[in-house]
């Protein structure tokens, strides 16, 4: 298959990361969700939890995190707290991803705004999953094991969250259709043929651009 970079937003409790998972296994290529975190810390050389913390929440003081939650080897003075801030560790973050993309083998990546990192990469294509709000709640009790109430509640701050990270970073609205290649709801098909439409879409892009190089 030729190189291709998919990136997926989603929403909470949407089903968007079990879909970017089938999707990386069923076409071979490697999946990055969390996983974007530990490169970028392997980068930085910064604590993973640095990253963990700061993880698509919009900007706060990474310095304020540590002393908030206190991560260990911070001091009262710590060392280099513009390092530290949510903006800087956007920037290393940002670099994993453009360094992932960089090694010119296929891949997805969901969330962390990697559709607008990787925005000029002519072989990227932008998906956002999105949901019916009763199917989101179902799942995130399912998920999490709480209460109807409690799952609505989750759903609202992380949607909140996203939306303000998505625009503070990229200046875009998140879960907006023209900020993305392609939005499906999800509820239309189910998981299983969701994947198996973006799959056509992929290969279609194939056909398209082969057809543009003859």
């Amino acid at each position: 298959m030729k190189r291709i970079i998919i990136t997926i937003g989603r929403q909470f409790g949407s089903g968007g990361r079990e879909i970017g998972r089938r999707l990386a296994n069923d076409l071979g290529i490697a999946y990055y969700d969390k996983e974007l975190l530990a490169e970028a810390a392997k980068e930085s050389g910064l604590s993973g939890e640095f990253f963990e913390k700061a993880d698509e929440k919009p900007s706060v003081s990474g310095l304020a995190y540590a002393f908030s939650t206190g991560l260990p080897g911070m001091g009262f003075f710590a060392p280099y707290p513009d390092i530290l801030s949510n903006e800087h560790l956007f920037l290393f973050q940002s670099d994993a991803i453009r360094n992932i993309a960089d090694r010119g083998t296929s891949c997805l990546l969901v969330g962390r705004c990697a559709d607008y990192v990787l925005r000029d990469d002519p072989d990227l294509l932008s998906f956002f999953i999105h949901n019916k709000p009763e199917n989101r709640i179902r799942n995130i009790i399912e998920r999490q094991q709480v209460t109807e109430a409690a799952a609505a509640e989750l759903m609202k701050k992380a949607d909140k969250s996203r939306a303000s990270y998505y625009k503070y970073y990229t200046d875009k609205e998140w879960g907006m259709s023209s900020s993305y290649h392609f939005s499906i709801d999800v509820s239309l098909l189910g998981i299983d043929e969701t994947v198996e439409l973006i799959k056509t879409i992929i290969n279609k892009r194939h056909d398209t651009l082969a057809a543009k190089s003859e």
